[in-house]
């Protein structure tokens, strides 16, 4: 997906780095085991926090495995469990589709990387969807309407925003019926699908500028993003406060601390980076620390 959904390290205790790392790192075997060991180049943030929201309240087992990356290292310890596998199928899914439209939005010559990954990850994808076809349903006709509305350069910005976002709420359709999170995780994905959806927006808006592609925040204010940020910024405020109230609703346990953690610190955090320009820079600094932990 994007990279935009991630906690703020130094503000967890060592448990809770070592708790949100078991995630981290069952995800990227689980990806390897079920969708082939090049999906792991996949992994991200967003998938992490997708996995553990799938994760609360069902029975994961722990295992000490070694990391492909760092051999030389100790064995991590990585969650495993239906959670692992099905976010796994969905992040691989997800992927997928965000390369088909990376495809048709950049043009042969610059949509050649997007072409060759998806060559890479179609096995992959292949069996996920076929292990998730409702989900994988939901994404393809969730994308084609919001390539639409692309097409076409709708300045509709809330509609646009809520297409995306009831993209990444189906992930919660996947938890059984009775599950007891399965509605304030659905409204939780909803509102954090349409923050990622706009900081992503913004984060584009000199690059969409300079191929001349579709930006929904430059069609809605007609060139003018930048005098808006005040009201952007409440916007975006907006949702992540509803992602939060949504998040009060779940049981979380053990989580908690790592989901308040990314909701009322990392998100701010990422989003004043975005606004202020120094997004790349904080990418950076988050592989640093990723490469040593």
């Amino acid at each position: 997906m994007f990279g935009y959904v991630r906690p703020v390290l130094d503000r967890l205790t060592d448990g809770q780095r070592e708790l949100y790392q078991s995630a981290y790192c069952g995800l990227c075997h689980a990806m390897g085991e079920r969708c082939g060991f090049w999906a792991r180049f996949t992994l991200q943030y967003d998938f992490t926090f997708l996995t553990i929201l799938l994760a609360v309240g069902e029975a994961c087992s722990t295992e000490c495995r070694k990391c492909p990356a760092h051999p030389i290292r100790r064995p991590r310890t990585c969650l495993k469990g239906d959670a692992m596998d099905l976010a796994a199928d969905e992040s691989m899914i997800l992927t997928w589709h965000k390369l088909c439209d990376d495809v048709a939005d950049h043009g042969f010559f610059a949509g050649l990387p997007a072409r060759f990954l998806r060559s890479v990850f179609r096995r992959g994808y292949r069996k996920a969807a076929a292990a998730r076809p409702e989900f994988d349903q939901k994404v393809r006709e969730g994308l084609a309407r919001l390539s639409e509305m692309e097409a076409r350069r709708s300045p509709e910005l809330d509609r646009v925003a809520d297409v995306f976002a009831g993209l990444l709420s189906a992930a919660a359709d996947s938890l059984r019926s009775d599950h007891p999170n399965r509605r304030p995780m659905e409204q939780l994905l909803y509102h954090l699908g349409r923050w990622i959806y706009l900081v992503d927006a913004w984060d584009d808006l000199d690059d969409d500028a300079r191929r001349n592609r579709y930006n929904p925040l430059d069609a809605r204010f007609e060139g003018k993003v930048r005098e808006q940020r005040d009201y952007f910024e409440t916007t975006l405020t907006h949702s992540a406060r509803l992602t939060a109230s949504a998040a009060n609703l779940m049981a979380l346990g053990e989580w908690a601390p790592i989901v308040e953690n990314v909701i009322y610190l990392g998100l701010p955090t990422v989003q004043n980076a975005v606004l202020e320009g120094r997004w790349k820079e904080l990418q950076k600094t988050g592989k640093r620390r990723d490469s040593h932990a």
